[in-house]
């Protein structure tokens, strides 16, 4: 959090109580379509899809939305809804993000780039994509290394076994 940022008073405790609530989804995730196990994974920004696979069978198909991502060589995180790259399709939730902060005055959930004072970008990465995920009542979250230290988080807002 940068000195001079304006934040409500209760927003610290309701972004750690989003954090935790992540960890909680994500470990179901884990245990009911072992997430993070699979041996491959693979993202279609077109489709809005995540899908896992073993053996070139893919078994389990995530909906996504875009959080954003993280960037060592910026030292910095960048909402998805702020970036040109990505499909308008999968930034409506990470717009809801946006209307809630600017709405509840908190400037890192309002404006496009957020820093970290440690540049510990992994953490910051999570806790943002938490927030979103708080906000929009998704089932959890997966982060996928994008190279250079960077990171590019989805959250998952159906999941399934492929029949």
């Amino acid at each position: 959090m940068n000195v001079g940022e304006m934040t409500p008073d209760w927003y610290s405790d309701w972004r750690d109580e989003a954090f935790e609530q992540l960890k909680v989804k994500n470990e179901r995730l884990h245990k009911d379509f072992r997430l993070g196990t699979w041996p491959r994974y693979d993202y279609d920004l077109k489709t809005g899809k995540l899908l896992f696979s073993e053996e070139g069978t893919v078994k389990v198909i995530a909906e996504i939305q875009i959080a954003g991502t993280t960037s060592a060589k910026a030292n910095n995180w960048l909402w998805a809804w702020a970036n040109a790259n990505l499909p308008g399709e999968l930034l409506g939730d990470a717009k809801l993000v946006r209307s809630f902060g600017e709405k509840n005055g908190i400037d890192e959930l309002a404006r496009a780039y957020v820093t970290d004072g440690n540049n510990d970008l992994e953490p910051l990465g999570w806790e943002l994509t938490g927030a979103m995920v708080r906000i929009c009542n998704a089932l959890g979250a997966y982060r996928s290394p994008s190279g250079e230290g960077g990171g590019l988080y989805l959250i998952i807002k159906r999941i399934g076994w492929a029949n």
